[in-house]
């Protein structure tokens, strides 16, 4: 048995400036499968956070018992230098004030980074070859830069994801049901997932176009298997992003029931025992990612929604009026705003005032949308 939190300082970027980062490992390190679970990566996303707070409990009485199965390594608060984010009296929390890079975009692309180390050492044994790329990734963590606390931070996630066997990355939409982001390889475990979780969506894409935390480790198993055609490289790695709701939706009953559902996720993939909880359901569907319209206002202007979080919308149906705020039409005038594919109405803005290009909502159908281009992201 084992509860451990464990505390590192990454030393900042102007005199006198530290940052404190608090995880925690759980359960067996040599039981051959590792859990890794971190939250409010965009650190103005927090039910994630109380998620995790609860789940941490739920392993820590599972693991005096007796029935963990595997390590489990959590971050409830994965960012906090997103966390001090806070100016004029508003918490920020989703770009790096620095460099100006969203949190979770930009990730390194690790395939590129030891793909010359790896050669033609890969072989006919899956579980070697498994064996043989993490201790490739481990040796190249080692000579990541470390000079900014930026640097020092994103090495120490990756230090501590690299050779897991699960990957959930905890986030929340604006105003949203609960969805899945993952990559088609794994469609089958993300259904079951989605199943435990109530997701409404599971949106597959190999590569979403900006480089994002959960597309790290299953982007290398599949750029490996592309390379080595003839070698036994498998997925090792079942990585996602879990949208939690809207950033509102954090509220103590709600996320002890969304901590149940993971657990009892875990119970499912044999990594958990004792009584069984969370209450799956026959979730929707997985769909692909380029299905899905971001819908994004043509002008500034005030929202009027017509439309309901979960109602399913036709092409060309009105979704929303933008109310124009200048200009000859000023408070007068009404811009139509209408739904460029059919399907379920996922996301909506809290902020009914919007910008050009500020996104509307986001619609998940079920036909490609050939104009989404490489970049499948909100920003």
């Amino acid at each position: 048995m084992s509860f451990a939190r464990v505390s590192k300082i990454l030393r900042g970027d102007s005199p006198g400036k530290t940052t404190e980062v608090n995880y925690f490992r759980i359960g067996p390190q040599h039981a051959g499968k590792k859990v890794y679970l971190q939250a409010a990566l965009h650190a103005d996303e927090q039910p994630g956070i109380l998620i995790l707070h609860h789940l941490l409990e739920m392993l820590r009485l599972a693991d005096q018992s007796g029935e963990l199965k595997a390590e489990f390594v959590l971050f409830p608060m994965v960012n906090p230098l997103g966390m001090s984010d806070i100016e004029f009296g508003q918490h920020q929390g989703r770009y790096d004030r620095d460099s100006g890079i969203n949190h979770n975009r930009q990730w390194p692309d690790v395939y590129a980074a030891i793909s010359d180390q790896l050669g033609d050492k890969p072989g006919p044994d899956a579980a070697e070859n498994i064996k043989l790329v993490r201790q490739t990734v481990g040796e190249w963590l080692k000579t990541l830069p470390s000079t900014k606390a930026r640097d020092q931070w994103r090495q120490l996630v990756i230090s501590e994801s690299y050779d897991a066997d699960y990957v959930f990355d905890l986030h929340c939409d604006d105003e949203s049901l609960l969805y899945i982001y993952a990559v088609p390889q794994i469609a089958e475990s993300m259904q079951q997932l989605a199943n435990y979780t109530g997701a409404m969506a599971t949106l597959l894409a190999e590569d979403g176009g900006g480089n994002s935390f959960d597309e790290v480790w299953p982007g290398l198993w599949i750029k490996l298997a592309q390379r080595y055609p003839n070698r036994a490289i498998p997925m090792p790695v079942k990585a996602c992003t879990l949208e939690y709701r809207g950033k509102i939706d954090t509220f103590d009953s709600l996320n002890q029931q969304d901590a149940d559902n993971l657990f009892g996720y875990f119970q499912g993939e044999g990594l958990i025992g004792g009584s069984a909880k969370g209450k799956p359901i026959e979730a929707p569907a997985a769909t692909d990612l380029r299905a899905t319209e971001i819908v994004r206002a043509e002008h500034a202007g005030l929202v009027a929604y017509h439309v309901e979080l979960g109602e399913r919308v036709e092409t060309g149906q009105k979704i929303a009026d933008l109310i124009h705020l200048d200009g000859e039409q000023a408070m007068v005038g009404r811009t139509p705003v209408l739904a460029g594919t059919a399907g379920l109405i996922l996301s909506r803005n809290t902020h009914k005032y919007v910008w050009r290009g500020a996104v509307i909502t986001k619609i998940v159908g079920d036909e490609i949308i050939e104009s989404s281009g490489d970049f499948l992201l909100e920003d």
